[in-house]
């Protein structure tokens, strides 16, 4: 028993995702440490707004490489992965162009969202759709070449300079802007340190032949034809509490709201992140191999699930305790919240780590019939709270739809798996 401990211990897969996920607990750990300063620094309306720009961001982020990054792991031949982190720079260019013309009409889009305050800081888009696009590319470069170390090194260092910005900006009266400043400055600095490394592997030089080019766009053209539009509904679909009902109901209870994803999520991509990552790479070699992949995804599926389901039991009860005493008492809104998004979190985590299946099976057109199916049914939960004009309703639905659709995607990855199974015995 002893040995076969050992055994485990010593292997890739555990290796590679202890030094992730250590990397994740300690970036998402400061990140999570310094909300109890923040919240007394800051107000929920504070938080409402760098939420809805990182809400508007977040789509533009992902259009800027139309899921391309996603193909760097696949091809055999370094040259054609390069070809491809090419393809993702071109088109981020391209985006960041597009954002940085529409900042001149900063106003009407403010009025569109009822918060004149994002026209204030809308100028900083552009230059957060390119630094955090960038990192999406080299991340993926990354994973390739199995260079988790620089991947952690960055997780831990836009997380300290990201709190530390934010608690020093906060410490000036009458700046409100502090979160927006230190979520953009945070992974600024270490994305220029990691431009230096990615020129020193000689990433960005050696453009190929345009034809080159052409090739790898048509042969991972379902990246953009399926899983871009998928990623893009789930994009809009996560965001949506924050995009649709932040005219209706205010800053302030999308602060509320805002700060409950937070506490929700970042453990839960804490967790996720850096098992995907790696497991992503494990199983697209052994697809590649023709070997099985089911046990070791059986094996986690199960331990996984059993722990989640305890750990959130537990959690239920408590919550409102846990979150006035580090946030304060104005934020116990908070916590109800978080305890609706239970059932949801306990998906995500099962679904979220599993979901490169259909990237690695070429499977991104039924994905995206499905995103298509959870954006309309998460819209009209929204549109149902907002004809009660109930915030509350609003997020009860979304969760429990949210919740029911992830189950089903969950169900229909365990068939694609068994088909694969079945096709090489």
């Amino acid at each position: 028993m002893k040995e076969r401990i050992r055994k485990i211990a010593r292997s890739e897969l555990v290796r590679n995702s202890a030094k992730l996920l250590s990397a994740n607990v300690i970036a998402q750990a400061i990140g999570l440490l310094v909300y109890p300063i923040l919240t007394r620094l800051y107000s929920p309306e504070d938080f409402g707004l760098l939420n809805l720009f990182l809400s508007i961001g977040g789509v533009l982020v992902l259009l800027s490489t139309a899921e391309y990054q996603y193909a760097i792991v696949l091809p055999k031949k370094d040259e054609e992965a390069r070809g491809l982190v090419h393809i993702c720079g071109f088109l981020l260019l391209i985006t960041t162009g597009i954002v940085l013309l529409s900042v001149p009409f900063s106003k009407p889009i403010a009025r569109l969202f009822n918060t004149p305050e994002l026209a204030n800081w809308y100028w900083l888009m552009p230059l957060f759709v390119f630094v955090m696009g960038l990192w999406n590319i080299l991340n993926y470069w990354y994973i390739r070449r199995k260079q988790f170390g620089a991947i952690s090194r960055y997780q831990i260092s836009q997380s300290v300079l990201s709190s530390l910005t934010k608690i020093a900006m906060g410490c000036i009266k009458n700046i409100h802007c502090g979160l927006i400043i230190g979520s953009l400055f945070g992974p600024l600095l270490p994305m220029v340190v990691n431009l230096y490394h990615a020129t020193a592997d000689k990433l960005l030089r050696h453009l190929q032949p345009k034809k080159n080019y052409r090739t790898l766009m048509s042969q991972y053209k379902n990246f953009p034809l399926f899983s871009f539009p998928r990623a893009l509904l789930n994009q809009l679909g996560s965001n949506m509490p924050t995009l649709l009902l932040t005219p209706f109901f205010g800053l302030t209870e999308i602060g509320f709201f805002s700060m409950s994803i937070t506490l929700g999520f970042r453990p839960i991509n804490m967790l996720c992140s850096s098992i995907y990552q790696v497991m992503y790479q494990r199983l697209a070699e052994r697809v590649i191999n023709k070997d099985s992949i089911w046990k070791l995804l059986a094996k986690y599926i199960i331990r996984t699930g059993s722990i989640s389901i305890l750990f959130f039991l537990i959690l239920f009860f408590i919550l409102p305790d846990i979150v006035t005493f580090l946030l304060g008492e104005e934020w116990l809104t908070t916590s109800k919240y978080i305890q609706l998004m239970l059932p949801w979190l306990l998906m995500v985590i099962l679904v979220s780590t599993t979901s490169y299946i259909t990237d690695i099976f070429q499977r991104q057109r039924g994905y995206m019939i499905f995103e298509i199916i959870y954006v309309l049914s998460r819209l009209a939960a929204l549109i149902i709270g907002i004809i009660y004009d109930s915030m509350y309703i609003s997020i009860s639905l979304f969760c429990i739809v949210s919740s029911i659709i992830l189950l089903l995607e969950f169900i229909w990855f365990a068939h694609i798996i068994y088909t694969y199974e079945e096709s090489i015995k």
